[in-house]
């Protein structure tokens, strides 16, 4: 119930009973059901009588109230008796004669709610000498409520003690509606403004064109709640339907991408760039008659056709449609109008973001590999994830490179920088490393070249990567490393580390960098995982952490989900504790091989290596090469006299030939005989060795001496052209 303010005064003072002696303390209490108390009620004495202080009442003020309808009324506070004319009486629906009842009588005539507070604003006024009034609402006979206003002032005896309340009260129900309303349309005026501030808020945040279709067809509009909703954007001459709430399919389907035609309600407002209203049915079939059949099956009585202009061009169409028929106010036109706006400035935004981001995403598609080559006695899984922000594109990649022999080659890699120059380096320097890897070079010299290829480029940028060599036929990896991260390892039994690896300058730094090569093996079931540091380090965490949370994500049990390959399900988790796109600075790729192994679980019983011509440093891998393969083909008795033997045989052919050589292992399982081991060493040379024996001072010429003596048998073969030198072991005899 609306009341006025309770006037501002000195503290009350209580009213109590006389004071012995016949003399009172204070004014008369007033005696009510509940005890004595100090108030009583509110209204009326005749405002025609004689005052007790001998005042009279003008002629005049008496035709002034009944002309609006005041009545009158004293409250005899030591009698406890209110007085009304007929027009109190009947405004506070007492009857339609004069009144008079004692306050208790009266409060009892007003609302539960209103009786406490105008009780205590006459109590108040009486301890203060002062007036009061309030607006309350008295019960009728028949149950109904009605709104009365009240206005009285307490007047002193001579003695300055309280004697009487004279006032007016006057019907307020039109006031009361009219402060309701005021009321109403203040809050509605607030939500309005709210809607608009949040709407520009929820549209800021849309980032593509599906989050502004959400948001707009998501929107609560306050004081006009739609039934249906629309949003579409216009392009040569036709309208694409973005989103639509409110409405079945096959209503709104004849509209999308269909030719705009002259006659629709929607081309106007984007010809003219001015919202078209149309207030019911009859209005719509009346302004656009040969659109109204198609209209008419949608079940709506109103719209709002709302143009959606950017740049001083329509880009779209919002339509607001009502069930019932409905004249907007200017206040809900304007409503609607601003948003339109809101949401025109949001969309073009959100179609330049996914324009740039489907132009970005289809350069990345071009540069990184399409399809990942299938190498059998490996599994791998690759992700490429692009940055948070800007264009969503880097130089950051992945790459998988058969090699000859069977063998695979595994390249991660990213270019400085986070746009399209940096990803045209990218696509540049990895189609040259693949070439020079495919080409059988080593991994030293295929990042050395590398290098230099980006150097030559003089492109002032920079590339950080890890080439690693796997030998598929027993599981050892030749890694090199131009100041990119090392590589982490899954163990079979669940377990992660990180794998060391020598490392060089980044690529393009120097044109003469040279690189060395780290070793390690992997057991069947292993995985090597290669990622770049977009995956680990950011400005929230440092590297150290980084690479700390990824060992922990490659480690544990793995969950593959529908049947899939755990390595997928490995990958997905790995990506999946990369931090969120929106916040993510850097893009991200990510590699990680499996190295199953041989069926049966037996390494492969071949080897087969290129020998580059003067490189003596290749032959040092070439016997560390053998050894592990045959501790893993389970003859490691004769490693000893293998390597002896291979290491005499591969320097006497590039050192007395001009080209490279070729070696193979194999060991042969015949039944029921020990297992034999072959050696071969090809080259294009028709120089035959010749056997002879060195004297005592001699620096050569021992090899064939040593590979007679140690054998269990040798031989030269011709080729056609150049060579081929064996020898054989057999793992009994040598035991």
């Amino acid at each position: 119930m609306a009341t006025e303010p309770e006037p501002q005064g000195p503290a009350r003072r209580p009213i109590g009973p006389p004071a012995q002696g016949g003399r009172r303390s204070g004014p008369r209490a007033t005696t009510l059901a509940s005890g004595r108390v100090s108030v009583p009620a509110v209204l009326p004495a005749p405002a025609h009588q004689p005052n007790r202080s001998g005042d009279s009442t003008p002629e005049w003020l008496e035709p002034a109230m009944a002309a609006n309808g005041i009545g009158s009324f004293e409250w005899d506070i030591r009698r406890d008796l209110i007085e009304a004319d007929q027009r109190a009486a009947a405004i506070i629906g007492a009857g339609e004669s004069n009144l008079s009842i004692g306050s208790e009588a009266f409060l009892a005539l007003l609302h539960p709610e209103d009786a406490p507070v105008v009780r205590r604003r006459v109590e108040r006024a009486v301890a203060e000498l002062g007036q009061c009034g309030a607006y309350y609402r008295t019960v009728l006979p028949d149950g109904t409520l009605h709104a009365v206003r009240f206005r009285g002032r307490v007047l002193a005896d001579a003695f300055g003690r309280p004697s009487r309340m004279v006032g007016f009260v006057w019907d307020a129900t039109a006031e009361l509606h009219k402060r309701a309303d005021a009321g109403r349309l203040a809050r509605l005026r607030e939500d309005r403004s709210r809607f608009i501030k949040e709407a520009a808020r929820a549209l800021s945040e849309a980032v593509t064109v599906r989050d502004v279709a959400r948001v707009f067809t998501e929107l609560p509009l306050p004081g006009l709640p739609p039934d249906g909703l629309i949003l579409a954007a216009y392009e040569t001459g036709r309208l694409q339907i973005l989103g639509a709430s409110g409405y079945a399919a096959e209503d709104v389907g004849p509209y999308d991408r269909a030719p705009l035609e002259s006659h629709q309600p929607s081309a106007e407002a984007i010809r003219s760039r001015l919202p078209v209203f149309l207030a019911s049915r009859a209005e719509y079939q009346e302004r656009y008659p040969q659109a109204w059949t198609r209209a008419s099956v949608t079940g709506r009585s109103a719209w709002a056709f709302l143009p959606l202009v950017a740049s001083g061009r329509a880009i779209g169409l919002c339509v607001v449609s009502f069930d019932e028929a409905r004249e907007l106010d200017a206040d809900e036109r304007t409503l609607l109008s601003t948003l339109g706006g809101l949401v025109a400035q949001s969309l073009a935004r959100a179609r330049l973001h996914d324009a740039e981001h489907e132009l970005a995403a289809g350069l990345q598609r071009v540069m990184l590999p399409r399809t990942v080559p299938a190498v059998s006695g490996v599994t791998t899984a690759v992700r490429y994830l692009p940055a948070g922000s800007g264009l969503q594109i880097g130089g950051d990649w992945y790459d998988v490179v058969p090699l000859p022999g069977g063998h695979v080659g595994l390249v991660i890699g990213d270019v400085q920088g986070h746009d399209v120059h940096a990803a045209g380096i990218m696509g540049q320097l990895r189609i040259a490393l693949r070439a020079y890897a495919a080409e059988g070079h080593p991994p030293a010299a295929v990042m050395a070249r590398a290098s230099r290829f980006l150097a030559d480029l003089d492109t002032d940028h920079f590339a950080t990567c890890t080439y690693a060599e796997v030998n598929v036929d027993y599981g050892v990896v030749y890694a090199v490393r131009a100041g990119h991260l090392d590589p982490v390892v899954r163990r079979a039994d669940g377990s992660s580390a990180v794998q060391n690896v020598v490392g060089g300058l980044p690529l393009g730094i120097s044109a003469d960098q040279e690189y060395q090569v780290t070793r390690f093996s992997l057991d069947p079931g292993e995985t090597v995982v290669l990622c770049t540091d977009g995956l680990v380090e950011s400005r929230a965490m440092d590297l150290d952490t980084g690479m700390s949370r990824l060992c922990a994500s490659v480690a544990g049990e793995l969950e593959p989900v529908g049947g899939g390959d755990p390595i997928e399900a490995l990958a997905d988790r790995i990506t999946s504790r990369a931090a969120d796109s929106a916040e993510r600075e850097d893009d991200i790729a990510l590699l990680l091989l499996r190295w199953d192994g041989p069926e049966g679980g037996l390494a492969a019983q071949q080897l087969r290596r290129r020998i580059g011509q003067a490189d003596l440093a290749r032959v040092a891998e070439l016997r560390g090469e053998l050894r592990d393969a045959l501790r893993r083909w389970g003859v490691a008795e004769l490693i000893d006299t293998a390597e002896l033997l291979t290491s005499e045989l591969v320097t006497n052919a590039i050192r007395h030939t001009d080209r490279d050589a070729m070696f193979t292992a194999r060991l042969y399982r015949e039944d029921r005989r020990e297992p034999r081991l072959r050696i071969e060493v090809e080259d294009e040379s028709d120089l035959w060795p010749k056997r002879r024996t060195p004297g005592e001072q001699a620096s050569s010429g021992r090899g064939l001496m040593l590979v007679e003596a140690l054998a269990d048998g040798w031989g030269v073969e011709p080729r056609g052209t150049g060579k081929r030198m064996w020898f054989e072991l057999t793992a009994g005899e040598a035991a």
